[in-house]
């Protein structure tokens, strides 16, 4: 969770740095461009790069042929989730990591706060407007008069009403009264409150991070800004203007809500410079429009992009290799036996009764917990496989084989994501590890298998299991310690991540409950679980923890027509 808003919030962040060199290209351009500008940046902390990169990867697309992911597709990726987790079960502390809870925690606090205080200002406005006086103004909204010594502004998103402090045409010419009700309908035009509003939201919300602030300083700056352009464009007064602005520096407060536009706010000095120099802002030239179209474009579409190549790698992962079987033969088995029986070997794959999960876990070498989205029928269909390869293929080739068959005749798409699970934790019992090294024979993989030489020791990673009663026996010789998790993974049904920082091979027997695998005995004349046989027998301990893994998403799977 921690990495997907870290990478939210850098994104969020490099866009308002891009929206920055914009503004300064057109800093000499209409003022309402900026603002619009900086609206972009800040919309931005709402739209997460991930939910544009999602929407791409739902537009369905013709499958192409194809190996590798491009070198592209890959700097796009690393660079947009520079924060990642590992695509194996990551290393996490033997409790659950509180940081999240405390970040939280200090995270409701701010937004309690400032939301509060929001709201407490929003109401002492409200109460303002509620009690002032109508006037009668021929204007395309209400207006209100108020004894309040708050200056001039709009009030209200949807219904907005103009508040006038009581007095104000006797402490203003005529010309400077029409000049602030000219620009504060020019407000409510351009809807700045409705914007405001939103842009309050957002800092509502990332109260945490100075940029979002920053933003809607600039925000204000530029909307007052644009409606000082507007007046002076339409009025052709800027003297009598400004001096009215000046008039209710003196005499009246700022508005204490922002998404109350008044007629003061941003730099004053510049302001007024602004007005009385009478400098016109360019209009936006073709080449600079085409900036701005590319800029817009590009900020929607290279996510989408990244949405469409992701897809793009899944339909080449979903199965259009090259390597496949010379015959194959599905078919499905109707018998309702319970069993089954799957038996790879070098070149062939021959199995009867086989649940199509089985077949999953096997080309791609995870576990069923691992295989997300799938129907309910990967487990409950069964079927015959017979399938021949020509040559001697290696392993590898064989496993893109299987794949390629489950493309070919399951239509089987998918992709790969990284999701937090429950996991196990391996480590060394504090009781002290009580294994000892073995002597085994590590075998050549390039020489076919057969039995050691006389004299020598068995080979290396030989693995028996019996039943003794209710109990499970496990004899292992020369069995490396990063074989285990995949073998606890298998049975307890969720991730294992090796944490004891061992190497060797040791020889093992273990006997543990057959009937308890998923938990403590009911009763010690069971026999102890694998968790206590683990500590008691092996000196290593099981854990419950949170970790990332990496999981297959099922996008599409179909049962197969007969042959």
């Amino acid at each position: 969770m921690l990495p997907a808003i870290f990478n939210h919030l850098w994104q969020s962040t490099a866009f308002a740095g891009i929206a920055w060199l914009l503004v300064l290209v057109l800093r000499k351009n209409r003022a309402r461009v900026r603002h619009g500008i900086w609206l972009a940046a800040s919309l931005k902390f709402l739209i997460p790069i991930s939910l544009l990169i999602t929407l791409g990867s739902e537009i369905q697309w013709r499958p192409v042929p194809i190996t590798t992911p491009s070198s592209v597709s890959i700097a796009i990726d690393e660079v947009s989730q520079p924060f990642t987790t590992s695509t194996l079960p990551r290393e996490a502390a033997q409790t659950r990591n509180p940081l999240p809870a405390i970040l939280s925690a200090i995270w409701l606090c701010g937004f309690l706060g400032i939301a509060f205080a929001w709201y407490i200002r929003w109401r002492r406005i409200r109460k303002t407007v509620n009690t002032g006086s109508p006037i009668q103004l021929e204007l395309p909204i209400r207006a209100v008069s108020s004894p309040t010594m708050i200056e001039p502004g709009v009030f209200g998103i949807f219904r907005p009403i103009l508040l006038l402090p009581e007095g104000i045409a006797d402490r203003l010419t005529p010309t400077q009264l029409k000049a602030v009700i000219a620009h504060e309908l020019c407000h409510v035009r351009h809807r700045d409150n409705l914007i405001a509003a939103i842009h309050m939201s957002i800092e509502t919300v990332f109260w945490f991070h100075p940029l979002v602030w920053w933003i809607g300083k600039r925000m204000i700056e530029e909307r007052e800004y644009a409606c000082d352009d507007e007046v002076v464009e339409a009025l052709r007064e800027p003297r009598a203007y400004a001096e009215g602005i000046l008039n209710i520096c003196k005499l009246y407060t700022e508005s204490p809500l922002v998404c109350v536009s008044g007629i003061t706010g941003a730099d004053l000095r510049k302001r007024i410079e602004a007005i009385m120099t009478n400098r016109a802002a360019r209009n936006l030239t073709l080449s600079r429009k085409l900036t701005l179209a590319a800029a817009a474009l590009t900020a929607v579409t290279l996510p989408i992009s990244v949405g469409l190549l992701t897809v793009h790698r899944t339909q080449a992962q979903s199965l259009q290799s090259a390597q496949k079987f010379e015959v194959a033969s599905i078919k499905p088995n109707i018998s309702g036996a319970e069993g089954s029986r799957f038996t790879p070997a070098p070149g062939r794959i021959d199995g009867e009764n086989v649940p199509v999960d089985l077949l999953i876990r096997a080309a791609f070498s995870i576990q069923s917990f691992q295989i997300v989205g799938a129907p309910d029928w990967i487990n409950s269909a069964r079927f015959d496989i017979l399938a021949k390869a020509e040559g001697t293929p290696t392993d590898d080739q064989m496993l893109l084989m299987l794949q390629s068959l489950l493309g070919d005749r399951f239509q089987l798409k998918f992709h790969r994501e990284t999701r937090e699970l429950p996991i196990y934790s391996l480590t060394v019992a504090k009781s002290g590890f009580k294994l000892h090294e073995s002597t085994c024979t590590i075998r050549d993989p390039m020489v076919p298998e057969t039995s050691p030489a006389p004299g020598q020791p068995n080979y290396c990673e030989g693995m028996r299991a019996a039943t003794k009663g209710t109990l499970s026996v496990m004899d292992g010789q020369g069995i490396g310690i990063a074989t285990l998790p995949r073998w606890l993974s298998q049975m307890l049904g969720r991730p294992v991540v090796d944490k004891t920082g061992l190497n060797g091979r040791y020889d093992l027997h273990l006997e543990f409950s057959h009937e308890q695998l998923r938990g403590e005995p009911a009763a010690e004349t069971i026999g102890p679980s694998i968790f206590t046989a683990f500590e008691d027998q092996l000196g290593l301990k099981l854990s419950t923890d949170r970790g990332s893994a990496e999981v297959l998403v099922i996008d599409h799977i179909e049962k197969p027509t007969e042959n």
